[in-house]
């Protein structure tokens, strides 16, 4: 028995690539931006998220 998986071709373009970079960006500020401030309110606001994702923050 065979099996073949075709799926749709993905292409890769200025537009996507862009929107990845400025995610990635967003992301890593968030985590290090937000995660490693010491301004109580910023850091209160993502206690519980943090925690649950195994981010450490203490």
């Amino acid at each position: 028995m065979t099996t073949q998986a075709t799926g749709l071709p993905v292409q890769l373009t200025d537009q996507r690539r862009g929107a990845g970079i400025a995610a990635l960006v967003i992301g890593l500020f968030l985590i290090f931006g937000v995660g490693l401030s010491h301004i109580a309110a910023a850091h209160n606001a993502a206690h519980d998220t943090r925690h649950a994702i195994g981010f450490p923050c203490h």
